[in-house]
């Protein structure tokens, strides 16, 4: 199981969806390299999860681990508020040994 847990809500392939999608898995890969999981939730085709989740505006990413969990909208494209947002490690948050949190 990955230390790092998202799912983003998005709408359909609109152009606003699309670069939230790639600018997560960016700022993941940059972080926490293949230590996360991404869940892509279409608010089309699963309307009744977007209910459940009280998601009201796309694109939203809840970060489900490590807690506490955060809510961030909007397609990320402001990489370092949107890495601090949601728990990301950044350069220089390793500990003595070079180990990202």
């Amino acid at each position: 199981m990955a230390t790092y847990s998202y799912r983003i809500y998005v709408a359909d392939d609109r152009p606003g969806s699309r670069r939230a999608v790639a600018n997560l898995r960016a700022l993941c890969e940059a972080s926490v390299c293949d230590d996360y999981e991404l869940e892509v939730v279409d608010v089309f085709h699963e309307p009744d999860r977007a209910e459940v989740a009280r998601i009201m505006v796309t694109p939203t990413v809840i970060k489900l681990a490590p807690l506490p969990r955060r809510r961030v909208l909007g397609d990320l494209s402001d990489g370092r508020a949107a890495a601090a947002a949601l728990g990301l490690p950044g350069p220089g948050d390793e500990d003595e040994h070079g180990r990202r949190p």
